[in-house]
């Protein structure tokens, strides 16, 4: 044990002036960069991170600006039909949209398209789009190919050179028609197409049309009924079609057809009188004469027995049906009666009657 005291302690901060105690202490300098910081690999690394990162960002940028110019509201101010060309690709369609005023940019239609992997699945053909469409609507348009929807009514009873002439006066079908199709060949109907269909086309669908609606006649054909074929159905059903255009009739029209051919009659019909005359043309322009009654043609059922050699025009449905089955009747001929139908007879006597009466409404008309 020692007597000595220990010796004062130093103090832990030495005592500073007023002055200085006010002032900051400076910072110690930072460590200087290590190394392999100071690495070239390292800062090409960094450079190359901090660029994919800021290319990231844009990119999800785009694609927001880009989803939302594609989903949203386009820019048609009012309803707008387009026609885009068969054979068009992609950058075509892109192009034909944006001059028509439908989107207001290619790159990001283009865009969608491929995003949604439709770019084989176009459709050519008319569209009508609505006012502020989205090119997301445009594109489901176009993929389901949900075109503008044409009509081309060809009535009953017209040569097959009236047919070919209505088509080639439709402004909508294209193409030139290399033939006129044999008489009685073509199944008047109303007919749907698209822009860009052909003349010939039309004309396939009508002969189609006919062969099937033909062959469902000829068999429901009454074994009674003297048509020995089905091109011999179609030549009696063009005289029915000829003679009347009321519904309810043709099934009796068809039974004085029917009754005269069973009993060695000539057919008497005016409508073969015409067409012996002017062909396909159809139409006589007058009144038929009595030089015209005497007038031998291969068609004049008057001065011909049994059938003409072709169809006078192209029946439709109804009369190949009324022909196949007719009314059973007794009654040979008929006549006008004033109303738009005919008045029947099974004697000749009351069909004088009939014509009779028929003139003194044709008299009364005149005056």
């Amino acid at each position: 044990m020692t007597d000595q005291a220990p010796p004062p302690l130093k103090p832990l901060i030495a005592p500073r002036s007023p002055r200085a105690a006010l002032e900051p202490e400076s910072a110690p300098p930072p460590p200087p960069p290590s190394r392999a910081a100071r690495h070239p690999f390292i800062v090409v690394g960094n450079a190359i991170f901090s660029l994919l990162l800021i290319a990231i960002m844009l990119a999800f940028g785009a694609i927001y600006i880009g989803r939302n110019a594609f989903e949203g509201p386009g820019p048609l101010a009012e309803t707008k039909i387009v026609y885009i060309p068969r054979g068009s690709g992609i950058r075509d369609v892109a192009e034909i949209l944006q001059r028509d005023g439908v989107i207001e940019n290619q790159m990001i239609f283009i865009g969608g398209v491929l995003v949604h992997g439709a770019r084989d699945d176009l459709k050519w053909g008319e569209y009508s789009f609505p006012v502020r469409v989205s090119m997301q609507r445009v594109l489901e348009t176009l993929v389901e190919g949900k075109s503008i929807q044409h009509q081309v009514t060809i009535p009953e009873g017209l040569t097959s050179e009236q047919i070919v002439q209505r088509l080639r006066e439709n402004p909508i079908l294209i193409g030139e028609i290399r033939q006129v199709p044999r008489e009685g060949t073509l199944m008047p109907d109303g007919y749907r197409f698209t822009r860009g269909t052909t003349r010939d086309q039309i004309l396939q669908q009508m002969a189609q049309a006919q062969k099937k609606v033909l062959a469902e006649a000829w068999a429901k054909k009454d074994p009674s009924v003297p048509v020995r074929s089905p091109e011999e159905m179609v030549i009696l059903a063009s005289i029915v079609e000829k003679e009347t255009g009321k519904a309810d009739e043709r099934a009796r029209v068809a039974s004085v057809f029917v009754n005269r051919i069973n009993r060695k009659m000539r057919l008497q019909s005016d409508p073969t009188i015409i067409y012996g005359i002017v062909g396909g043309k159809g139409v006589l322009g007058r009144a038929i004469l009595k030089s015209d009654i005497d007038r031998i043609t291969p068609y004049n059922t008057y001065q011909i027995d049994g059938l003409p050699p072709t169809p006078i025009a192209n029946p439709g449905k109804a009369s190949l049906e009324a022909v196949a089955q007719p009314a059973r009747t007794n009654d040979l001929y008929f006549v006008a009666d004033g109303t738009g139908g005919h008045t029947f007879a099974d004697t000749y006597d009351a069909h004088l009657k009939n014509v009779a009466r028929w003139r003194q409404i044709e008299k009364e008309r005149q005056q």
